[in-house]
């Protein structure tokens, strides 16, 4: 199997084209090529994150987001949250989001609870 670690760039570009020849014909699973696919592209995930990590969102940030997907309202917030001006302060950014609050998000809107309690700005009153 003709692979090699990402370094740099050269590399980078290297394992690129290799993998390209795997879009138009995907391998047939259990097969060498399939290995070979599988091992490029993990090698191009690792050396990408490496290279241009993206910072998960703020917990803010994150409900708009998944308010955004899913059609849901400061309504909706406010119904997890047990009160309207708690869900307009957290959107708001004059409130920040307790352990409790971050539990009852994840559980009901399924926002990774490692997000939700991550540290964010307050906006000054």
């Amino acid at each position: 199997m003709d692979v090699r670690p990402i370094r740099n760039d050269d590399d980078y570009r290297w394992a690129l084209a290799e993998i390209e020849q795997y879009f138009d014909v995907e391998p047939t699973s259990g097969t060498p090529e399939a290995d070979r696919f599988e091992v490029l592209a993990d090698l191009i995930e690792a050396y990408e994150a490496r290279q241009w990590p993206i910072d998960a969102p703020d917990p803010v940030d994150a409900i708009l987001y998944r308010m955004e997907i899913g059609g849901l309202q400061a309504k909706d917030l406010a119904e997890v949250l047990g009160s309207k001006s708690r869900a307009s302060e957290i959107l708001h950014r004059k409130r920040t989001l307790t352990l409790e609050m971050a539990r009852k998000l994840h559980d009901a809107w399924d926002i990774p609870a490692e997000i939700l309690i991550r540290p964010y700005r307050l906006d000054a009153a």
